[in-house]
């Protein structure tokens, strides 16, 4: 074994707490990386409907956007309404899984592309627009999440 004074032992000592600090914080930024390469990214979308159009706009989602959504690759997580006023008459909320936020830009624009959903648009919105407003917020998982299915 080595010989190793007490007086460098003991200098050595306050450096040698901060390895332990330096692991677990790489650690966790490799635990997100991975989280976030086999989870993707979560995008949060808000849509402000427009007065009396709610009702429009989740048809338009069940009967077309939904469908169009899978061709381009957008994986919808799920869909809510608030219970409670002023938001329950006009406010859809919904979840999408991308792989990355790379990914989610190439397909927004294919999905924004695609004549089928151009048509959907557009007869939809024959009678006034039907969303005022919408949130986007990209995510990801945090390591103290429960991993959704």
């Amino acid at each position: 074994m080595l010989a190793v004074k007490r007086r460098t032992l003991l200098q050595a000592l306050p450096a040698a707490t901060l390895i332990p600090a330096s692991l677990w914080a790489a650690s966790q930024q490799d635990n997100a990386n991975a989280t976030q390469a086999t989870a993707g990214i979560y995008e949060l979308r808000v849509y402000h409907a427009a007065p009396g159009k709610l009702g429009d706009l989740q048809s338009r989602f069940r009967d077309h956007t939904i469908k169009i959504f899978d061709r381009h690759g957008i994986k919808s997580i799920a869909y809510w309404t608030p219970l409670d006023e002023p938001e329950k008459s006009n406010t859809l909320i919904y979840i999408l899984q991308h792989p990355s936020r790379e990914a989610a830009a190439a397909n927004w624009k294919s999905f924004q592309d695609d004549p089928e959903w151009k048509s959907v648009h557009e007869k939809s919105e024959a009678n006034g627009k039907l969303v005022e407003k919408i949130d986007s917020t990209f995510l990801v998982l945090t390591d103290f999440s429960p991993r959704l299915r």
